[in-house]
């Protein structure tokens, strides 16, 4: 009696097996389009196929495809002639929650291409794609429909042209953000939330921002002093970008909250003296006497005095705190490594293993911020267990030009100035310098991220420089229209007192009477920064 098949024989001589399905297939397409043009016993055979619905026919995957196809181009659901469709409805929903969020992740991504941070508005017509309602699948006819928006804080269901709204004020404002690309979820969580949650625009009190103008008043009379009494004299001063002050005064009075014992600052030539006088408290008296040329003897450096280093210790609500600005040399951005190799001893000196006592400050200028290797060299150390100083706050002066060099096609082959601290995911926060509070809320941001997470982060401030190189240079030979418009720009400490007078917030004495303050301790040869220890 011969043995049945075993299973392999079965399988390699049915006609039905696994190896056989696409000739199957295209029998089955060519059956579903034409009974008549396969063989008899094929079509008996397909004929007395099971039906899965009474009221529907099965339809050839040619048909199928094209259906989705015809989708993928309308962005809309289309049925195929003799199938049951499904309800449109839904589908559309659907897809448009999908859209929906992901217009939202664009401007997380892709916002501060559009954000105003150029006070000399160079940079306000740019047009991004990914943002546009129609590359995600909207259109205007979808904006006043209400989606709910999980993933986007401080709403949670809103209109369509609301929740644009909410995601123009928090990506597209005075400050653009850049840290999508960060691996570290947690992070970008963190960032979002901040951001969102606010509208990248917190609620400030009056107080904080008289203080706020306060700081930008000490900075502008602080160069007008000085370019009124030493005229033609270098000083590399720090008008056009004169919120650096800010900048650093926050940071100051924000580390003293956490605790901080040692801040190391290290920075080239522009705006130091205005650093060292209104930040670190050195006496107006001993800059002055530097510009008379009467040092004191027992110095035995004779260095310029935009090169000269200080420290001082500065009152804070959690007791002292000391300030060190490391001297620096002409070869710019050498000090960087030099303020982490200090930094680092102090923390080791500390037993800081989590650097919440001693932190890094470096201030950079753009052109050498995107220019200089040795940038590139010390970033690379930044998360290395050797070097690291768990997270340097790093400020750009990012005033659009680099000695006579302004076009960015000539300066360099990135976007932004800051593009190198993407290689340790640092993130970064453009911001307008013609805007105080903007500056304000991007220094607390990054200071509260470099606190939380040990991280390296990047606040590119920009601004201009309203004179030359130095004060003995003329802009305007190499840089003709450039300059016709900063003329005409009125300071930022004039665009934010008049701002805060159409707030009611001040009144037009109070704006004058800070600078005559100013001006009289100056002339007095008192300390005029904040919280200095005698």
């Amino acid at each position: 009696m011969k043995s049945p098949p075993s299973m392999q024989e079965n399988w390699t001589s049915s006609l039905l097996g696994g190896a056989n399905s696409p000739w199957l297939e295209s029998q089955y397409e060519q059956y579903l389009q034409d009974p008549n043009s396969v063989d008899e016993t094929w079509r008996d055979y397909f004929g007395n196929l099971p039906m899965v619905s009474e009221n529907t026919r099965e339809v050839a995957h040619s048909q199928i495809r094209s259906q989705f196809l015809q989708m993928a181009r309308s962005k809309a659901p289309a049925s195929v002639e003799g199938t049951a469709s499904v309800s449109p409805v839904g589908v559309t929903a659907e897809l448009k929650q999908i859209y929906v969020a992901q217009l939202i992740n664009a401007y997380r991504v892709r916002g501060h291409q559009l954000a105003r941070i150029d006070p000399l508005g160079k940079h306000s017509d740019a047009m991004v794609r990914e943002v546009r309602l129609r590359e995600n699948g909207l259109s205007d006819a979808d904006l006043d429909t209400v989606f709910p928006t999980p993933s986007l804080e401080g709403i949670d269901k809103a209109p369509l042209r609301d929740i644009i709204s909410h995601l123009e004020k928090c990506y597209c404002g005075s400050v653009g953000y850049e840290f999508m690309y960060i691996d570290y979820t947690p992070q970008k969580d963190w960032l979002q939330q901040r951001i969102e949650s606010v509208a990248s625009a917190p609620a400030l009190n009056p107080e904080t921002r008289k203080w706020i103008l306060q700081r930008v008043t000490a900075a502008e009379s602080m160069e007008r002093h000085l370019g009124s009494r030493y005229v033609g004299q270098k000083r590399f001063s720090l008008e056009g970008g004169e919120s650096l002050i800010v900048i650093m005064s926050e940071l100051v009075r924000r580390a003293g909250v956490a605790g901080v014992k040692d801040m190391v600052i290290g920075m080239a030539h522009r705006g130091r003296l205005n650093v060292l006088v209104n930040i670190l408290g050195k006496n107006p008296a001993e800059l002055f006497s530097e510009f008379e040329g009467k040092h004191d003897e027992n110095l035995s450096s004779g260095d310029v005095k935009y090169h000269q280093g200080f420290s001082s210790d500065i009152r804070t609500p959690h007791g002292h705190m000391h300030l060190s600005l490391a001297f620096n040399p002409s070869h710019l951005e050498i000090v960087s490594p030099v303020v982490e190799g200090s930094v680092r001893s102090r923390q080791d000196r500390y037993k800081d293993k989590d650097g919440d006592m001693v932190i890094p400050i470096a201030i950079h200028g753009d052109a050498a911020f995107a220019g200089q290797g040795v940038v590139m060299e010390t970033f690379n150390m930044a998360d290395s267990r050797g070097f690291s100083t768990k997270g340097t706050v790093h400020i750009i002066i990012n005033n659009q030009i680099g000695f006579t060099t302004s076009n960015v096609d000539d300066a360099r082959s990135t976007l932004y100035a800051s593009d190198v601290a993407k290689m340790i995911n640092a993130p970064i926060f453009h911001v307008n310098g013609d805007d105080p509070e903007a500056v304000y809320f991007a220094t607390q941001l990054a200071f509260d991220f470099r606190m939380a997470f040990k991280k390296d982060v990047v606040i590119d401030m920009v601004c201009y420089r309203r004179h030359g190189h130095n004060e003995t240079d003329e802009p305007s030979v190499t840089q003709p229209i450039m300059y016709q418009t900063i003329k005409a720009l009125p300071t930022t400490r004039k665009l934010y007192a008049d701002y805060l007078q159409r707030e009611n917030i001040i009144g037009e004495p109070v704006a004058e009477e800070m600078i005559e303050d100013y001006r009289q301790a100056l002339d007095d040869g008192q300390n005029v920064a904040l919280d200095v220890m005698e």
